[in-house]
């Protein structure tokens, strides 16, 4: 069965990233909103923050632990204020940043990179201690063939960039249901 998300509900997620930030900046504790049986299932998902076009923060869990509606909450707070890349967003910041939401299906263990389809998978590799992610969107936004998304994933883990062919290495995919604000 398809995961299908109503562009009400996307509505409500986005205003609740949005919400959940500005409270946090103001101090205050945010006033939610509805929920529907959807916005309740567990599942992955990404809050990611954009000003002026370049990424201001982004942050997500794989595996849905919590409902949606609370896994959107904490993602856009740490998106927000706890993406080490980036000093914690601040007041005057708030206007000028778009919100996009990625909502992920199950991963799915791949044995092979021809298994990848760019602009529809989201990445994950993982070897020991080490992991890292892209979501489908990204390999798109940089113009990535499969090699390059691969290889960049590899970096972003902290290994060497041939790293996905070693035995102990495991390469998941996944897909996203994106929307954000504009």
């Amino acid at each position: 069965m398809e995961f299908i998300i109503t562009d009400e509900e996307k509505k409500i997620l986005l205003e609740s990233a949005r919400e959940t930030i500005t409270a946090q900046l103001a101090g205050k504790k945010p006033v939610y909103g509805s929920t529907t049986k959807t916005l309740e299932t567990k599942c992955g998902a990404f809050v990611t923050l954009h000003r002026d076009g370049q990424l201001r923060g982004c942050i997500g869990n794989l595996i849905g632990v919590k409902p949606l509606y609370i896994t959107i909450r904490e993602m856009a707070i740490a998106s927000a204020f706890e993406d080490p890349r980036f000093m914690p967003l601040s007041k005057k910041e708030l206007e000028e940043i778009d919100i996009e939401i990625s909502v992920l299906s199950p991963l799915k263990k791949i044995k092979s990179i021809d298994d990848i389809k760019i602009g529809e998978h989201g990445i994950l590799i993982k070897s020991g201690f080490r992991s890292g992610t892209f979501l489908p969107q990204v390999a798109v936004e940089q113009k990535w063939n499969v090699n390059e998304l691969i290889e960049n994933v590899c970096i972003k883990a902290g290994m060497d960039t041939n790293n996905w062919q070693a035995p102990d290495t495991e390469l998941f995919v996944y897909t996203a249901i994106v929307f954000g604000e504009k």
